[in-house]
Formats: C-alpha cells, structure tokens, sequence
C-alpha cells in the first residue's frame, strides 16, 4: 500500500485531467470537421451522400462505444497497423462524434422552414451563398445548444477509453485506488473532477437554449 495524502491524488488526477481535456477536443473538433462535410454532401445531394450517411450514422449509432474502442485498438492490429491506445481512442470517439453531430445538425437545417431555401433559390443563390447567408445563420442558432450539449457526452464517454489502456481520468483513478486502497476517497475525486468538466458546459447549453427560446 502506498501512502498517499490527498493532495498527492489530487495532483496525480490533475495530470489526468489534461489528457480527457484533449481527447474530448480532438473527438469534438475532428468528428465536429466530418460531420459537418457529411452534411454538405447530404445538402448538396452528392450521388450516393445519403445512403452512404445514413448507413454511417445508424454504424455508429447503433453499436456501443466499447465495442468501437476495442475495434479500433485491436481490429487495426489485423491489417498490420499497430496504433497506441491513444491513437485508437482519439480515432474511435471522433467518429462515434461525427455520426451524431452530424444527424444533429441535419435537424437544425431541416428546422429551417422551406420558403427559406425557395426564397434564396429565387435570388439566385448558390449553395454555399445559400448556406452562408441564409441558411447557415438560421439553423446555426438552432444548433449550438444541442451541439455544446453533446459536447458533455463526449467528456464522459472518455472514460471508456481506459478499457484498451488509455491513461486518462478514469484510468488514472483506477491505478490509483489500486495503490492506495482508497476507492472511495478516489473515485470521489474522480467524480468531482468530471462534474467540474461537465457542468459548466451544461450550464452554458441551458443559458443558450434559454436564450434562443427568448429570442423566438
């Protein structure tokens, strides 16, 4: 058993912390990017855009996060690619991100009402004149809350990556514990360190929605 004060476990989860910080950046950002190009092929009606994104949504939406980890860090294994933990998990979550933001965002646009798009078309328009001055700004204001919402999801679903080894908070903790014989103390650590992750962001989805439900 080791002697561990709580300022040493404190700190040694604070090192964690950064590494579920940017992991959820990564996941958030690069499945945000692939989403978002998803979208405009689905909006531009690129032959076979929407079967090939209706097939990728319900992929990964359909199957577990977990079990999407453990492909990604073992199943590249089979095709003589050896990726890090890190690799696998940045690479798994950001396309478990994607699949959702993407169908996130396709209901913002489809929210906007259709004499939008008609009434730009008449002017017109091209796509991207029509999405970055007509319907972009509108959908935009549809979609922040859900999307900062989600983007708390995605800071707990982090934790799953500690199955293939990924030393972030959740792991981070479990070494901990096992060392100090303090679960309890640890795990109680843990789970205040994620609480002050997600809260904020949680908080700052409820003020937008609230302010977008004042707006309208």
């Amino acid at each position: 058993m080791v002697d561990f004060s709580l300022w040493d476990i404190l700190r040694n989860l604070l090192q964690a912390v950064r590494w579920t910080v940017a992991l959820s950046l990564i996941a958030f950002i690069g499945g945000g990017l692939i989403g978002l190009g998803l979208l405009v092929a689905r909006i531009a009606k690129v032959r076979g855009a929407e079967a090939f994104a209706a097939v990728y949504v319900q992929l990964f939406q359909g199957t577990p996060l977990l079990m999407q980890l453990f492909l990604a860090y073992f199943g590249l294994a089979l095709f003589g690619l050896n990726v890090s933990a890190w690799t696998a998990a940045a690479f798994a979550l950001t396309l478990y991100s994607s699949a959702y933001l993407t169908e996130i965002w396709r209901g913002c646009v489809n929210a906007v009402p259709k004499g939008q798009w008609e009434a730009s078309s008449a002017l017109a328009l091209t796509l991207r004149e029509q999405l970055r001055y007509v319907i972009g700004p509108q959908a935009l204001k549809v979609a922040v809350p859900p999307t900062v919402g989600f983007s708390v999801q995605i800071i707990k679903g982090t934790a799953l990556a500690s199955v293939i080894g990924f030393v972030e908070l959740t792991k981070a903790g479990t070494m901990i514990a096992n060392a100090t014989f303090r679960p309890f103390t640890v795990y109680a650590c843990v789970a205040l360190m994620y609480f002050v992750l997600c809260f904020p962001v949680s908080y700052w989805a409820r003020t937008l929605e609230r302010k977008l439900h004042g707006h309208r």
